[in-house]
């Protein structure tokens, strides 16, 4: 009798330590972003969502809308229709924006790359502006290519009225879907170069030397944090969509209408403790790596290499042991030439087990053509020739 009593003393002890522990994970998850109006915490490759509050709720987004408008720039670079060196000439209008600023004067010219400096640690909504006219025409046909984007990445809960974030009716996001635009923005690795910098200068040799100081705190006070957008209105409160990248695990943390800017880091930083103290990720596929070759009916080449359009990560429970990993590779059947670099084609999926944990998109890696009748009447022939 004595022997069972003391077994289930025993066991009583090991469920009493077992237990806080495994709780206390929960608990501190339960405590983030208290103070904030919505939040989200998301594994960067793997799009997981780690925690969320409110995240779908409609809200304004201030100047966290920037990160839409530097996905477009950045999409404008990657195809070649603006440089970094490329002069933007300023206009009237966009000298004009109030806010946070770079005092840009009507007929000045700065390039592409100092622009992209103002609106990445500046928040600058000239830059933004100018950088909106400049790509698309007008501001209000940038903004149609904001609102188009959306739709495409499948933002319900977002609508844009403007490049910039500055008050406006009906300008509105969630957490959740700043998160998938930041997702998004960080596809463009080279982003984080001006996101992540503390501070730098604008039109250096000259007498109009301006100094920019990132707006996002935690570039210079969290390790691992290098962007990417805050924003404040009397309307939003402080916002912030921040990155952190730790052993090879990057999250996204975005909080919506927090009361004060301390309050505003301190919930990003405590949402960032709790996703590099709880979890790990392990690599399985870099952006744009080969995943497969597929033939093409009459095109130029025969075989086109088939590659990821993002970075692609197995996430895992700190201690917790990978399944199996199998992918499997989906190709549009029926490609009509020509196919263009980049354009999507398929899906690529990552199943641990039997459970599907990823889709996603992949890549034609370079343009391919309709092949001339004359080599595919070579083609042909050869393969005649050698069945025979």
């Amino acid at each position: 009798m004595k022997a069972v009593i003391s077994g289930l003393l025993s066991i009583c002890l090991l469920a009493s330590f077992s237990i806080p522990r495994a709780d206390a994970a929960e608990k501190e998850k339960m405590k983030l972003a208290e103070q904030s109006q919505s939040a989200i915490l998301m594994e960067q490759d793997s799009g997981s969502v780690l925690f969320e509050k409110n995240s779908h709720e409609k809200l304004p987004p201030a100047s966290m809308t920037k990160i839409m408008t530097l996905i477009l720039i950045m999409e404008a670079i990657d195809k070649g229709k603006i440089s970094w060196n490329d002069k933007i000439r300023v206009s009237d209008y966009a000298a004009s924006m109030g806010g946070s600023q770079i005092f840009l004067e009507p007929g000045e010219e700065m390039r592409v790359e100092d622009m992209v400096k103002g609106i990445a640690i500046g928040s600058a909504n000239d830059a933004s502006v100018a950088m909106a006219e400049h790509i698309a025409g007008t501001a209000e046909s940038f903004v149609n290519m904001m609102n188009n984007k959306a739709k495409k990445l499948g933002l319900n809960d977002t609508f844009f009225k403007n490049p910039t974030g500055l008050p406006a009716a009906g300008h509105y996001t969630s957490a959740h879907d700043m998160a998938i635009m930041g997702k998004e923005l960080l596809k463009h690795e080279e982003v984080t170069k001006f996101t992540g910098l503390y501070e730098d200068y604008l039109r250096e040799e000259t007498d109009k030397k301006f100094w920019l100081v990132n707006t996002n705190r935690l570039v210079k006070f969290y390790p691992g944090v290098d962007g990417l957008k805050t924003g404040f209105t009397n309307e939003a409160k402080y916002c912030l969509t921040a990155t952190a990248n730790k052993n090879g695990m990057r999250v996204i943390a975005v909080v919506m209408g927090a009361p004060s800017p301390k309050d505003r880091n301190a919930q990003v930083t405590s949402m960032l403790d709790y996703a590099f103290t709880q979890f790990s990720t392990k690599k399985l596929y870099d952006r744009h790596e080969i995943v497969k070759e597929v033939k093409v009916q009459k095109a130029e080449k025969s075989k086109l290499p088939v590659v990821t359009s993002e970075n692609i990560s197995l996430l895992l429970k700190k201690g917790e042991t990978a399944k199996k990993v199998k992918t499997e590779v989906n190709v549009d059947k029926d490609l009509k030439l020509p196919v263009k670099k980049g354009q999507q084609i398929g899906f690529l999926k990552i199943y641990s087990g039997d459970k599907l944990i990823t889709e996603s998109p992949v890549l034609a890696s370079e343009t391919v053509k309709k092949a001339s009748w004359w080599k595919l009447f070579k083609r042909t022939a050869g393969q005649m020739s050698k069945s025979s």
